[in-house]
């Protein structure tokens, strides 16, 4: 009996050091994986290093794509941005204000293929997901931007 309770809680302790090391390291890999996102297709939308679609774009995917090039400054504007919130991710530099820079191009990654281009909507979901949980693990640096009635200059 001794020798299993032992066998036991020394499973049991290997268990909680892994939980604690999967734990500890899990918002650096989210952070990296959601960098490296959008500085590759950041940089791709400069670049076109990455093949388009071999299949038929949906129409109202095309009207917008066009709309963003056309305006002659958005379609570059958002690029840009994903490229400066990528190297700040993957420097862990000012990662609150990447995250909240980067917010509503993720709502719009995930509007576009709700609506547009179902095709691309699991990206889409698993984008979602680490801007929440990246911004649960940051939510300390955001606890100021969440109340009701704030003065200026007061801390």
């Amino acid at each position: 009996m001794a020798i299993q309770t032992t066998t036991t809680l020394r499973a049991d302790a290997t268990e909680g050091h892994m939980i604690r090391a999967i734990a500890r390291y899990l918002p650096t890999a989210a952070r990296v994986i959601l960098g490296l996102v959008f500085l590759v297709f950041g940089l791709n939308g400069f670049f076109n290093f990455i093949p388009p679609p071999s299949g038929p774009v949906p129409e109202g995917a095309m009207a917008l794509g066009g709309a963003l090039m056309k305006s002659g400054y958005l379609f570059q504007l958002i690029k840009g941005t994903e490229v400066v919130v990528g190297a700040l991710l993957l420097s862990n530099l000012f990662v609150p204000l990447a995250l909240a820079l980067i917010a509503p191009v993720i709502v719009n990654i995930a509007a576009f293929h709700l609506f547009l281009a179902p095709e691309g909507l699991a990206l889409a979901i698993g984008l979602v997901a680490l801007e929440i949980y990246l911004a649960w693990a940051h939510r300390a640096a955001f606890r100021s931007m969440l109340v009701a009635r704030s003065t200026p200059g007061a801390r």
